[in-house]
């Protein structure tokens, strides 16, 4: 059911303006780019401070539990492998597919800027769906790849800004 999923978005979906812009949407967080570089931005400013050590958090979780421990453990074929016959618009990914990196990442940083109160939520949470979306559009993930990577993004994203809260917390008593 997988496959036909991705093959309907193949058939009916795909269209010459996201061949063009789905790449690129997918490529802002080919290794968390685009949200380490947020993560740093957020940590200068003493106001934006927490929100970047609850963003931090959460990455670094993610990228413990995503791709040291369940990509490895997992270790599930990606769907370009399964039906080869699709053109794909971006280099074929090397590691396992699931869950989803980009899309862990993406959730964990917009579920971490909203667990920390930050405004930036809700433009994070608006790239993180794009990128997840592009996951499925660029036939690298299996759409349960995507939603597996979007709770467990979620997941992390909510502890890793309760853990930079009671560092927070800590220092100021200390």
């Amino acid at each position: 059911m997988e496959l036909a999923i991705l093959d309907w978005i193949q058939l009916h979906l795909r269209w010459e303006f996201l061949d063009a812009v789905m790449p690129a949407v997918s490529r802002l967080s080919d290794h968390g780019e685009i949200w380490i570089l947020l993560a740093a931005v957020l940590l200068l400013f003493r106001r934006t401070r927490p929100a970047g050590a609850a963003l931090a958090c959460g990455l670094v979780l993610d990228l413990v539990a995503c791709n040291m421990i369940l990509k490895p453990l997992i270790g599930r074929v990606r769907p370009f492998v399964v039906n080869p016959a699709v053109e794909l618009l971006v280099a074929p990914p090397l590691d396992a597919s699931f869950p989803s990196g980009h899309t862990a990442a993406s959730l964990a940083s917009a579920t971490a800027l909203w667990t920390a109160g930050s405004p930036l939520w809700k433009p994070a949470m608006v790239l993180a769906v794009a990128i997840a979306l592009s996951r499925l559009y660029l036939y690298v993930h299996w759409p349960t790849d995507v939603l597996g990577g979007a709770v467990l993004g979620a997941a992390v994203g909510w502890l890793g800004a309760r853990i930079a809260e009671k560092g927070s917390a800590f220092r100021k008593r200390t």
